[in-house]
């Protein structure tokens, strides 16, 4: 009878909402000075295959498909992929950092457990692991709008409005990942989250073809996977022109993040109290 009480007293409290302060900088400042070092080699890594992917691709099927219908409009193929798999290399960018960085700073180097020995809760940790692959995301696809900017695959002044987006995007996946590295018990775990998640995704998300070209019970699914939403609002930037149902794929965004985050508490929660 002791037994069930404490196990039913203890489901609650690591369900319990974030608790978090502005404690999370110190622990996100941490990993940009570690970052700083090895900046440039990051930058060359994480921008190399998108750019190949979009140069192979792009110029290479681009020159045979010629353009595609999107709406009713004619779009160049590199510019349908350019857009495409940026948001691609946002999802890609927090996913790996979220992944294979946190679990070394978390599991193998132990760095979270020395963190906590200051006043820094756990739940703060999480946080700034989160909004630091965010911005890793961030930086890389920073680094990729600039080529194409200056390969000139799209001039739309509306791609300011997509840096934000893209931001949003990399919390999320972000988020996302960090439920995966919660229960990894090693680096080979995340090869199934490769595998069976991101790389579906990148291809039922209308980064490489129309989604019309899918069956329609496979289309109806694709309409709420993360990366799609994030594709049908960027996409269209990159056309300059203004989303289709911006508050639908915002709002699919949004809790995709909330809810993700709130689980990869509660995960990384009871892997620290075992």
């Amino acid at each position: 009878m002791t037994q069930c009480h404490s196990t039913s007293s203890h489901t609650p409290h690591l369900w319990r909402l974030p608790e978090v302060s502005g404690r999370w900088w110190p622990v996100f400042l941490r990993n940009l000075l570690v970052w700083r070092k090895l900046a440039i080699p990051s930058l060359v890594g994480n921008i190399a295959e998108p750019l190949m992917w979009l140069v192979a691709f792009g110029y290479g099927m681009g020159a045979l498909v010629g353009q595609l219908q999107v709406n009713g409009q004619p779009v160049p193929y590199i510019l349908f992929l350019a857009s495409g798999s940026i948001c691609m290399s946002a999802m890609n960018a927090a996913s790996f950092e979220a992944l294979y960085s946190a679990f070394s700073r978390m599991h193998v180097q132990k760095t979270w457990d020395g963190i906590m020995n200051a006043p820094v809760s756990l739940d703060n940790i999480v946080l700034a692991e989160m909004l630091w692959a965010a911005f890793k995301a961030l930086f890389t696809v920073t680094a990729i709008l600039g080529v194409m900017l200056a390969l000139g695959i799209s001039h739309s002044a509306k791609l300011l409005l997509a840096w934000p987006i893209l931001l949003g995007v990399g919390i999320m996946f972000a988020s996302i990942a960090l439920i995966f590295n919660a229960l990894a018990t090693g680096y080979d775990f995340f090869t199934y989250y490769f595998t069976l998640v991101l790389t579906p995704m990148m291809f039922l998300s209308g980064v490489f073809f129309p989604r019309e070209q899918l069956p329609t019970l496979v289309r109806h699914i694709s309409d709420w996977l993360p990366l799609t939403n994030a594709v049908e609002l960027v996409r269209p930037l990159f056309m300059d022109q203004w989303p289709a149902h911006p508050l639908r794929h915002g709002m699919v965004l949004v809790l995709t993040t909330l809810v993700a985050f709130q689980v990869a508490l509660v995960l990384t929660r009871r892997r620290f109290a075992g």
